[in-house]
């Protein structure tokens, strides 16, 4: 299934967890990539019938530059999906494809666990945007990483995989149909493999895994414990380079499956 023939990101998706395939996705933040040259580097550079989405946000953006970032993949990558990641209800834009509705599942703030999404609802209810649904959990034992500072939740701890599976459950009885591992921007280490596996075998639906991912190996470790949608972030801005590197071993676990 590739860009050309997605009738929607949610069906990716969802082919991607019914078939045991892999997908990669990018992460982009508006605000690194207007201070640098490393978005254009990397749309030139980028395969565009291998990669699964862009996504589009941060944690903290503080010019308004997201419809400039969408069109300027857009205009290079028109195959491809642009999905927004957004930090705050500020990061909405039309010209997306779609929109990973995030609910912070793993803390206790409220204005993440439904604030924001009010003030964002009648914004989404009448667009044109795939709003996909998509309980998002922070891991890690490591310094604060940007996500959690600025939505100021504690992460769920890398050694405590049944609270992982215990929030995923119940994320998945309130309707989520979607789930994404985060261990922050620039994270030192990734989402431990086994929090992947533990989610990965309870909860049947696409489980999205990124943050601290900057090595072939961890990017494979992810795919192996159970991830269906790999995110590579911050360590294109410091080597480009990976992400061909990753296509190639995601290209080689796919065919490895031998499935359709």
């Amino acid at each position: 299934m590739t860009a050309q023939n997605r009738s929607s990101f949610s069906a990716y998706l969802t082919h991607l967890r019914a078939h045991g395939k892999k997908g990669l996705a990018v992460l982009v933040d508006p605000e690194k990539a207007s201070q640098n040259q490393w978005l254009d580097q990397l749309l030139d550079f980028s395969h565009s019938d291998q990669i699964g989405c862009f996504l589009v946000g941060g944690s903290l953006i503080l010019e308004n530059n997201v419809d400039e970032t969408i069109l300027k993949i857009k205009a290079k990558s028109p195959e491809i999906p642009v999905i927004l990641f957004p930090g705050n209800v500020i990061q909405l834009s039309a010209h997306a494809d779609g929109i990973l509705f995030l609910t912070l599942i793993s803390g206790r703030n409220p204005d993440l666990l439904i604030g924001q999404q009010v003030a964002a609802a009648p914004l989404l209810y009448d667009s044109k945007l795939e709003v996909l649904p998509t309980g998002y959990m922070l891991v890690g034992d490591g310094p604060a990483s940007s996500a959690s500072y600025i939505s100021q939740t504690i992460p769920l701890p890398s050694s405590k995989p049944a609270l992982a599976v215990a929030t995923a459950m119940a994320g998945h009885l309130l309707g989520q149909q979607f789930f994404f591992l985060d261990a922050g921007s620039g994270a030192a280490s990734p989402v431990n493999a086994q929090i992947i596996k533990a989610v990965a075998n309870k909860i049947n639906r696409p489980l999205i895994v990124g943050g601290g991912i900057n090595t072939p190996q961890k990017a494979q470790s992810a795919l192996e414990a159970g991830a269906d949608l790999i995110v590579l972030g911050n360590s294109l801005e410091k080597n480009p380079g990976l992400l061909s590197e990753v296509l190639e071993m995601v290209s080689i676990f796919n065919l490895s499956l031998n499935v359709n």
